[in-house]
Order: structure tokens, then C-alpha cells, then sequence
């Protein structure tokens, strides 16, 4: 491809960017920290170490929530501070952008992606919006141009994507709402009313990724907070027991709603599914044994994928690197 093209995924969680001939250009927290309620204050890594923990003249937010832009002018001023970091170096100006976007979402809201890259500064020469699913699995190296039938599951940060996917086109979607930061939200109610303990959202994260187990197993860690009845900085134990007695439900209605598409999915597309498996992936997919409960729960073969948070943007950048994929795109 002559013409410089330029792939992103607008994460809950991160935001990534993909370059033609390059590939990945950034990965960053997808976060942005305003002072005054006017001024950029940070933005990215950055931003995200001031989370939780910055004074009340600088707010600290995640501009995509539930898969959808929910703040547009702070997710405007992100995306404009990146491509004026990265402008200079790449000379993205002119570029062909490809876009990612849930499928089970609004008109209006896929609408708001698009209008974001229209709006920088950046004249681009065309803007390409691929559906997730279609991104997540090429990121897989799966071939979905074929009359096979594929299911792919993206556990995200907010949302839960499951896709029923052949000759290049979704035949079924289903977003939910339950993601790595629904775990996290649950993980900190569980302690908070077992242990009259609070811990901020980053120490729950790390309690997922550290003990979150789909099984019970002996593991614990300690973890510090505040205790709710001295009112003092403390430290506390918790187990693997505990939080996945938190998690568990979570897990379960994820199962669920995989049931519910497999049950419309059509028959011939089942034999391929039955044969072939569930394609897991998205950054929250990593909680150890969840891949082996999905499997206990629908006797169906369970590929995971070595670095699931980074599928979308490597199925863009196929998507970009071959013009034979471009008939992908909408």
C-alpha cells in the first residue's frame, strides 16, 4: 500500500494505534486528565498513574465507556494530543484511517468515531470503519473470508463481544455489559462488605490478575487500603475463595449469553463452531482457568490467543498491509 494508513482501536481500557509498514505505534492507557475543567493536564500512562489519586482542580477519566464514546470533547482532546505527539515523526496528515467499532451498538454512536478523526486537524484522506469481531479475528490469523462458520468471544474492559462470524460478515452479535472493570467493581463491593475494608479500583485490578481464578485454588495476597471502622490506613489478606465467589456469577452470565447466540446460530454454522471451537480473546480473557470454565460449561473446544489484548489492532493492520481484506471494511 503506497498511501500511509493508519489502523486504531479506541479501547475502554487502551488506545492503540497501527501504522502501515511500521506497525503498532502506541499503546497507552485510554485515559486523560483535565485541570480547571479546560486544560489537557496529561494524558495516556500518564494519565493513569494520577487515577484515584489526583486533587479535586484535576479530573481523571476514561473517555470510552461500554464500547461507546461517552465523553466526546475529552476523547477529542486525547486523540489530538496523540496525533500531535506522533505527527512530526510519522506525518500522519493525508493518512487513510481504519477505525474498529463494536457492532451491536447504534448508528449514532459508530457515527462518533468516525466524526472524531474528521475533526482533527489531520485532513484525512479517508476513514474506514471495520467491525471488531471482523478485527479480532483476523488478529487470530483466522480466515473469515470462507464459508466457515467462527465464534469469537472479546472479553474487553467494559463489554463482553460475542460474534458469530463467516464469509466476511457477522451473522450474529451480542454486546453485554460485564468486562475486566465489572470484575474489578465486584471484587472491591466483595471486600468492602466481608471485610469492612476499602480498596481503590488499581488495587482490584491487581487482586484480579494476581489470584482471580475461575477455580478456588490457595492462593492470597495481601493488599492495603482503609479500614471502614478505625478509619485508618491498613493491610488485609484475601484469598483465592473470596474472590472467586465475587467473580463467579460474572463468569457465569458470560457463559450465558454465548448460549444464547449459539442457540440462533444456524445449524451448518454450528457444525463449524462444534468442529473448530470458541476463539476467547480481549485483555480481561486472561484470568486463570476461564478459559478451562467456558470449555466445563459448554463442552466446546477453547482457543486462546498469546497476547489477546493486541487482536483488534493486529486485525487492522491486516486489514491495512493487504488489499485483499479491504472488501472487509465498511
Amino acid at each position: 500500500m503506497s498511501v500511509r494508513a493508519i489502523g486504531i482501536d479506541f479501547g475502554t481500557s487502551s488506545i492503540k494505534f497501527y501504522k502501515n509498514g511500521e506497525g503498532v505505534i502506541l499503546h497507552e492507557k485510554s485515559v486523560i486528565a483535565i485541570y480547571n475543567k479546560v486544560h489537557t493536564f496529561a494524558v495516556g500512562n500518564e494519565a493513569f498513574e494520577m487515577y484515584e489519586k489526583a486533587p479535586v482542580n484535576i479530573e481523571v477519566s476514561y473517555p470510552v465507556k461500554n464500547g461507546v464514546i461517552a465523553d466526546i470533547g475529552n476523547m477529542q482532546a486525547m486523540i489530538d494530543y496523540f496525533f500531535q505527539q506522533m505527527d512530526g515523526k510519522r506525518k500522519l496528515k493525508g493518512a487513510e484511517y481504519y477505525i474498529a467499532v463494536p457492532t451491536d451498538i447504534t448508528e449514532v454512536e459508530k457515527r462518533a468515531y468516525f466524526d472524531l478523526i474528521s475533526n482533527t486537524n489531520l485532513k484525512p484522506k479517508k476513514i474506514h470503519v471495520v467491525e471488531k469481531p471482523i478485527a479480532d479475528a483476523l488478529g487470530m490469523n483466522l480466515d473469515i473470508t470462507k464459508s466457515t462458520g467462527t465464534l469469537v468471544v472479546d472479553i474487553g474492559a467494559n463489554t463482553t463481544e460475542i460474534s458469530v462470524l463467516s464469509l466476511g460478515g457477522i451473522v450474529l452479535s451480542r454486546l453485554i455489559p460485564v468486562g475486566g472493570n465489572r470484575f474489578d467493581e465486584v471484587i472491591i463491593n466483595k471486600i468492602k462488605k466481608d471485610k469492612n475494608f476499602i480498596i481503590g479500583e488499581k488495587s482490584a485490578e491487581l487482586i484480579k490478575k494476581t489470584i482471580g481464578c475461575a477455580y478456588v485454588n490457595d492462593d492470597s495476597m495481601p493488599i492495603y487500603g482503609r479500614n471502614l471502622v478505625t478509619g485508618l490506613p491498613s493491610e488485609i489478606t484475601v484469598t483465592c475463595k473470596e474472590i472467586h465467589e465475587a467473580l463467579i456469577e460474572l463468569f457465569q452470565s458470560i457463559v450465558d449469553s454465548i448460549k444464547i447466540i449459539l442457540e440462533r446460530t444456524p445449524p451448518e454454522i454450528s457444525s463449524d463452531i462444534y468442529k473448530m471451537g470458541v476463539y476467547v480473546t480481549g485483555g480481561s480473557s486472561q484470568i486463570k482457568d476461564l478459559g478451562r470454565f467456558i470449555y466445563e460449561q459448554l463442552g466446546l473446544k477453547v482457543n486462546l490467543c498469546e497476547e489477546p489484548e493486541s487482536t483488534v489492532i493486529v486485525g487492522l493492520g491486516a486489514i491495512i498491509e493487504d488489499p485483499a481484506l479491504a472488501k472487509l471494511t465498511v
